[in-house]
C-alpha cells in the first residue's frame, strides 16, 4: 500500500486525503489545528463554490451540507455610478446552482471523518526540517498549507505572476438579518457590486456554525476609501466600518443590511495578499521533492470567488494523476506533469482574475452593460464563475466581444 503524506487540512488537502483514503492508499494527514479549534476559530473564507467544485465533493459523497445550505441559484452584478446610484443592474441565472458552507463547518467534519475512517491525523505545525525527514518515510508528500514557512519552498513564476503587491484589501463579516433583495425575494444570488477605482461589496448567503447567514465582503482598492480594516480588532467596529462604507457606497445593498449583526466573535476576517503563481516542486534540504496543491502554487485575489472552487478542482486533478501512475515513483517528472493537467483548467482562471483587478476595457464594460438589456449575457457570465475558460470565448478580445454582442443582439 503506497503512503502519502499531507501537510495541510484545507478544501484541497482533506478532499484529497479523503479521496486518496477511499481508494486505499495509507494517508496521514497534518493539521496545525484540532477540528474542534477549527470550528471555534475565525472565518477563513467566503469560499463560494460553483457546480463543478460541487461535483467533485459529490463524487466523493462529501457533500454532507448540501441540504441543508442555501441554495445560490444566480450571480448578480451592479455597477455604482458618481451619486452612489445604480447605473447597472442584472442578475444572471445558473444552470447548476451553488453553495457556500463555511468552512469551520466543512473542514471540522471532513477531519473528523477521515479520523473515523482510519486516517492517520497529526496535529502539528510542519516545518521545512520536518518534512526532509518524511520524505524519506513517505512515497508522495504534498504540501497543501498556504501560508507560513512551506510556502518559501515554492519559487514565484514570474511569467504567470504580473502583481507583486496585494492588489486589493479584503474585509469579510458574516451576519444574521440581512433582508432579500427586494428585485428578486424568490431566490438566493451571489451579489458582485463593482464600485469603479474604489473595489467590489459581494453579498451571498451561507451555512454557517449557526445555521443560514450572509456574508459581507469588501474588496478595496489599496490606498482608497475601502482600506480602513487594518489594525480593526474589535469584531463589532468591523461591522461598523463594513455598514458605514455600505451605507456610502452601495446604499442599495445598505437598505436590507440595517437591522444585521454578526452570526459569532469570530466572524469577521481582514487581510491582503499578491496573487502569485509559484513553481509546483518544492525542493527540500536533503534532497528530497514535494508537490505543492492548490493555493500554494496557483493563488489568485478572490475578486472572482475561486479560491475553494480551484482548490477543489485540483484535488480532484490531483487524485486522478495519482491513482492512473499505479506503483511508479512519483519522481519530478510526474510531479510537474501533475501540476501541469492542473494548470491547463488553472490558467483560465488566473487569467479572468488578473484581468478583473485592473481597470476595464471599454469593451468589457459594453457586456457587462448589455447583460442588463439580454438576458443570455447575464446567464453566461454568471455560468463563467463555474467555467472560467469559457471567457476566452467572448470577454478578453474586442473583436471576441463585439461579434458576440452582435450575435446575441440579432437573435
Amino acid at each position: 500500500m503506497r503512503k502519502i503524506l499531507i501537510v495541510g487540512a484545507g478544501q484541497s488537502g482533506l478532499q484529497l486525503a479523503l479521496g486518496l483514503q477511499a481508494q486505499g492508499y495509507e494517508v496521514t494527514l497534518m493539521s496545525n489545528r484540532t477540528a474542534d479549534e477549527i470550528r471555534a476559530g475565525r472565518v477563513m473564507s467566503t469560499q463560494c463554490m460553483f457546480h463543478t467544485a460541487l461535483q467533485h465533493e459529490r463524487d466523493l459523497s462529501l457533500n454532507f451540507w448540501e441540504s441543508q445550505a442555501p441554495r445560490i441559484e444566480g450571480l448578480g452584478v451592479s455597477v455604482a455610478g458618481p451619486e452612489s446610484q445604480r447605473v447597472i443592474d442584472w442578475v444572471g441565472r445558473l444552470d447548476g446552482y451553488a453553495q457556500s458552507v463555511d468552512q469551520r463547518v466543512k473542514f471540522a467534519g471532513w477531519m473528523e471523518t477521515f479520523a473515523q475512517r482510519g486516517g492517520q491525523l497529526v496535529i502539528h505545525g510542519a516545518a521545512v526540517s520536518d518534512l526532509d525527514y518524511f520524505s524519506r518515510t513517505y512515497d508522495l508528500v504534498l504540501v497543501a498549507a498556504g501560508k507560513g514557512e512551506l510556502v518559501s519552498m515554492f519559487g514565484r513564476d514570474a511569467a504567470r505572476s504580473p502583481y507583486a503587491e496585494p492588489q486589493r484589501a479584503l474585509a469579510v463579516s458574516y451576519v444574521h438579518g440581512l433582508g432579500p433583495r427586494p428585485e428578486h425575494p424568490d431566490f438566493d444570488a451571489v451579489r458582485c457590486n463593482l464600485v469603479p477605482g474604489v473595489g467590489e461589496l459581494f453579498v451571498m448567503p451561507t451555512l454557517t456554525t449557526s445555521g443560514r447567514a450572509d456574508i459581507l465582503f469588501w474588496e478595496g482598492v489599496p490606498g482608497g476609501p475601502l482600506d480602513v480594516f487594518k489594525g480593526v480588532k474589535d469584531p463589532s467596529e468591523h461591522l461598523a466600518l463594513t455598514l458605514e462604507l455600505m451605507e456610502k457606497f452601495t446604499p442599495w445593498e445598505y437598505a436590507r443590511a440595517t437591522k444585521v449583526e454578526l452570526t459569532d466573535a469570530n466572524g469577521t476576517l481582514a487581510g491582503r495578499y499578491a496573487p502569485t503563481v509559484r513553481n509546483p516542486i518544492g525542493r527540500l534540504p536533503g534532497g528530497g521533492l514535494v508537490l505543492g496543491v492548490a493555493d500554494v502554487v496557483v493563488a489568485n485575489d478572490p475578486i472572482t470567488g475561486q479560491g475553494s472552487n480551484s482548490a477543489a478542482k485540483c484535488a480532484a486533478s490531483y487524485l486522478a494523476s495519482i491513482v492512473e501512475h499505479g506503483d511508479r515513483p512519483f519522481d519530478e517528472a510526474w510531479m510537474q506533469s501533475a501540476f501541469d493537467r492542473y494548470w491547463a483548467t488553472a490558467q483560465h482562471v488566473t487569467k479572468w482574475t488578473n484581468a478583473m483587478l485592473a481597470p476595464p476595457p471599454e469593451h468589457v464594460l459594453n457586456l457587462i452593460g448589455a447583460a442588463g438589456e439580454l438576458q443570455p449575457i447575464a446567464d453566461r457570465f454568471a455560468n463563467g464563475f463555474n467555467d472560467p475558460s469559457d471567457f476566452e470565448n467572448f470577454f478578453f478580445e474586442l473583436e471576441k466581444a463585439n461579434a458576440y454582442l452582435a450575435e446575441v443582439s440579432g437573435a
